[in-house]
């Protein structure tokens, strides 16, 4: 929905400024989103200031130190070497910014409602400082609604207005950790401002640091909503995969089997697996903005609450699985030895954000299982208050245990000496397939 708008003198200068390579761009949060943004943002020529309440963030990034796997190390030492790119905690430096976008955690609470805390935090330090001709681009996963009535209102408590003196716009982030083909600077980008012009706006500073289509639509709460239902989509699907896993077990049918199967049709069916559970920060909590946010129109979302009961049943049902695996062995779950094979929530990425295996961690501990973990991308993570730290994958850790717990396919795995073992090897994610399967293989 590209717009032929007429823009005001204040938005024209900064059009001219974001056209010319001549704005300043903000990135508040430097985290798994901000970080790879920041940076493209830097090689596309801009003067970047990342900012992060992260002293020790704003430091590695300064110094050239990488921490997120979707960015290149040698870009970042290049940039911030050249100074194209600056990180800081002091949120007055605000005030030399054209644009900024801000990528800050929106996590649920306790009570799975959602917490819009950083984002109306990151609003008031930019309240503070912003001057006429800023465009903000909300880029947090976030409830339709925020943008306009979060976010808007702390911005105009500057005493500027949106619209005419600043330009406001939400276009969400679409970070896939780990994916080999698509990542910040060629994904497509969904853009939807406050008014046509912040939409134009907004759509010009990503076109000019982007490969990816620019797609504009007629509200933030329009862009919010694609969002919610793009991870809503993929929630439903690994509920429906998860779920005829459960019932194959029973039925003793390979699933995998079956979606391989089904997947040879050229329409109609798109292939989705199973899995020890949902990890990330997005699959298993934006559904949940959308189920909050429906009740405010009285409607119950069944469909989506139900997929995550679910997946949320998951960890459990792999828990109970391998204690009946461990029986037919004549092993009782306390005592025994388990390696479990895998952190993060998904191969090839150091993010154990909602993880499943931290779930599954925690119950064979309360069992008293004797746990050894291996994960080459992550050396230590917290379970119940205590750190654990990760032991490399060996051929001394697999003949030690009583039992293999494949939760996590990372490619750094030897699959070739886990095929060898002699030990009952429970795979929760296929990850043995095109391998010669142990005696004693376990799938879920």
């Amino acid at each position: 929905m590209e717009q032929n708008v007429q823009l005001n003198s204040v938005g024209q200068q900064l059009l001219d400024k974001i056209s010319g390579r001549e704005a300043t761009i903000g990135v508040v949060g430097l985290g798994y989103v901000g970080l790879p943004l920041a940076v493209e943002k830097a090689k596309a020529g801009y003067k970047v200031i990342g900012f992060d309440v992260q002293q020790k963030r704003a430091d590695m990034v300064n110094d050239g130190v990488n921490y997120i796997g979707d960015v290149v190390d040698e870009e970042l030492k290049e940039i911030t070497q050249n100074k194209q790119l600056i990180a800081t905690t002091d949120y007055s430096l605000i005030q030399e910014v054209d644009a900024v976008a801000i990528c800050v955690p929106t996590p649920l609470d306790t009570y799975q409602q959602p917490d819009t805390s950083y984002v109306e935090s990151s609003g008031r330090e930019i309240a503070k400082y912003m001057h006429k001709g800023m465009l903000i681009v909300l880029e947090s996963t976030t409830y339709p609604g925020t943008t306009e009535e979060v976010l808007k209102p702390i911005l105009e408590e500057s005493g500027l207005k949106c619209g005419e003196d600043f330009f406001l716009a939400y276009s969400p982030e679409r970070v896939d950790p780990g994916n080999k083909h698509f990542n910040t600077k060629n994904t497509p980008k969904v853009v939807g401002g406050i008014t046509p012009a912040c939409t134009v706006i907004a759509s010009e500073l990503y076109k000019s640091v982007l490969e990816g289509d620019v797609h504009q639509v007629s509200s933030p709460a329009v862009a919010e909503m694609e969002k919610i239902l793009e991870n809503t989509f993929r929630h439903i699907n690994i509920a429906l995969a998860n779920e005829m896993a459960v019932l194959c077990n029973k039925m003793g049918i390979d699933v995998w089997e079956v979606i391989d199967a089904a997947a040879t049709k050229p329409y109609g069916f798109m292939p989705f697996y199973p899995g020890p559970g949902l990890g990330g920060h997005c699959i298993p909590i934006d559904p949940f903005y959308l189920t909050w946010k429906a009740r405010e129109y009285n409607y119950h979302t069944r469909l989506i609450e139900l997929a995550g009961e679910i997946n949320n049943a998951m960890p459990e049902f792999v828990v109970n699985k391998l204690m009946f695996a461990l029986n037919k062995e004549g092993l009782a779950l306390r005592g025994s030895k388990i390696a479990v094979l895998g952190v993060a929530y998904k191969k090839d990425i150091d993010d154990v954000r909602e993880s499943p295996v931290l779930p599954i961690v925690e119950m064979l501990r309360n069992e008293g299982a004797d746990l050894m973990i291996c994960d080459p991308h992550v050396t230590s993570f917290r379970s119940c208050g205590t750190v654990i730290e990760t032991v490399p994958l060996t051929k001394e850790v697999l003949e030690a245990a009583d039992l293999v717990l494949i939760t996590t396919d990372h490619t750094a795995f030897d699959y070739e000496l886990i095929s060898q073992s002699n030990k009952v090897v429970f795979d929760t994610r296929n990850a043995l397939k095109n391998f010669v399967k142990p005696e004693k293989y376990v799938k879920l």
